[in-house]
């Protein structure tokens, strides 16, 4: 019998709950797919989403590496770093997106636990 995986959903690690969800829900507009704790005062884990893609972003130690790089497939990537721009979010300020030699265009955005997250679009 063949498996077939039909999904990744990648975990990042963070640090800064209420910076992580200003960060992925309001500044990137991701959707929050749900939030868990053990118990009170455990750490945070949660999932949060943006068209068909999915992130687990999680505060327990052992649960991914600080400064992890993942790449989301996207359209409208121009409008949306003017978007991004348009916010004056403090804590992150796009530049325009940028085209690679290997056929992508491009834009990188690291977040506060320094996991970089870039965004892209094929032009082929």
């Amino acid at each position: 019998m063949a498996t077939t995986c039909t999904k990744v959903i990648p975990i990042l690690r963070m640090f800064d709950e209420a910076l992580t969800k200003q960060f992925y829900l309001e500044f990137l507009e991701f959707e929050l797919r749900f939030e868990h704790r053990f118990h009170d005062g455990a750490p945070l884990y949660m999932g949060v989403s943006k068209g068909a893609v999915e992130l687990n972003l999680s505060g327990h130690f052992g649960d991914g590496s600080p400064g992890a790089a993942v790449r989301l497939e996207t359209t409208e990537l121009d409008a949306f770093a003017a978007a991004l721009r348009a916010k004056k979010y403090k804590h992150a300020n796009p530049g325009d997106p940028i085209d690679q030699e290997w056929g992508c265009r491009e834009l990188t955005i690291q977040d506060p636990s320094g996991n970089k997250l870039t965004f892209y679009t094929n032009l082929t």
